[in-house]
C-alpha cells in the first residue's frame, strides 16, 4: 500500500541520516520508528477523510430517491460509479478497497442486482458483518445453503452483538426446515446478548413451535429482501448506517 511504502521510506531516510552522523544503530531506530508511525497515521487519516467525504456524498444522493423507476436506476448507477471511482483509494490504505466493494455490493443487492452484488461481496471486507449477512441472504435465495451458513457464521462472529445477524440466520435455517439448527443459532445469540429481549422472545417462540417473527427488526429486516414489507415501499440504501470506518 502506498501509505505504508511512503512511511517506510521516510523511516529509512531518518535512520540513515542518524547513522551518517555517527550515532549507533539503536539511536537511529527510535526516531525512525517515530517517523514511521507519525507519517503512517497522518497519511491514513487523509485517506479516510477522503473516504468519509465520498460516503457523505453517496448518502446525500440516496436520501431522496425519485419515484420514477427509470430515474431511480439512473441515480443508483450514478452512486455506484462514484464508489467505483473511489476504488483507487485502496492502493493507498489497507482495508479501504474491501469497504468500498462492500458498499457497492449492498447497494446492488438492495436494488436487486443480485449477480452484481455477489461479485462485489467476494471482494468486500470479510469482517463486515452486515455485508456477510447480505451475502448469506443472497446464498439462501440461490439455494446455496453451504455458502449461506458460511456467510452467516462470519456475520455472527464479527457482529455477535447485533441481534439482527442471529435472527436472519435462524430465519433462513427455519425456512430450510432446519429447526434444530435455528434453535442452536438463537441460543448462541442469547448467550452473546443475555439482555436482548428480542432474541429471547424469538428463541422462546421457536421453542414453543410458534412462528419466528421478524417484525422487531424492521425496517432493517426488509433490506434483505427475504420477506416483503407489510406496505410495499422502496427500501433505501442506508448510507449513513454503513459509513463507519476504522
Amino acid at each position: 500500500m502506498i501509505n505504508l511504502g511512503i512511511s517506510l521510506a521516510v523511516a529509512a531516510v531518518v535512520f540513515v541520516a542518524v547513522r551518517l552522523f555517527g550515532f549507533p544503530v539503536y539511536a537511529g531506530a527510535i526516531p525512525a520508528t517515530l517517523a514511521f508511525i507519525g507519517v503512517f497515521v497522518v497519511l491514513g487519516r487523509r485517506t479516510f477523510t477522503q473516504l468519509q467525504t465520498l460516503m457523505a456524498a453517496v448518502q446525500a444522493e440516496l436520501q431522496s430517491m425519485p419515484p420514477n423507476a427509470k430515474e431511480r436506476k439512473v441515480r443508483v448507477d450514478k452512486v455506484i460509479k462514484m464508489l467505483e471511482n473511489a476504488l483507487p483509494l485502496g492502493k493507498w490504505q489497507f482495508l479501504v478497497e474491501g469497504q468500498i466493494y462492500g458498499q457497492i455490493g449492498m447497494l446492488k443487492y438492495l436494488f436487486e442486482d443480485y449477480d452484481g452484488a455477489k461479485a462485489a461481496f467476494v471482494k468486500s471486507n470479510p469482517r463486515d458483518h452486515y455485508v456477510k449477512a447480505m451475502e448469506g441472504a443472497l446464498a439462501y435465495k440461490k439455494k446455496d445453503f453451504s455458502s449461506m451458513e458460511k456467510a452467516f457464521e462470519a456475520a455472527v462472529t464479527h457482529g455477535k452483538k447485533e441481534s439482527l445477524m442471529w435472527a436472519i440466520y435462524a430465519w433462513c435455517l427455519l425456512q430450510n426446515k432446519e429447526k434444530d439448527k435455528a434453535l442452536k443459532v438463537l441460543g448462541r445469540g442469547v448467550e452473546q446478548n443475555p439482555s436482548d429481549e428480542k432474541l429471547k422472545t424469538a428463541l422462546t417462540a421457536l421453542q414453543n413451535d410458534k412462528r419466528l417473527k421478524m417484525s422487531p427488526w424492521e425496517p432493517a429486516w426488509w433490506q434483505f429482501h427475504l420477506e416483503p414489507p407489510p406496505v410495499q415501499q422502496q427500501v433505501m440504501f442506508q448510507g449513513g448506517r454503513r459509513a463507519r470506518y476504522r
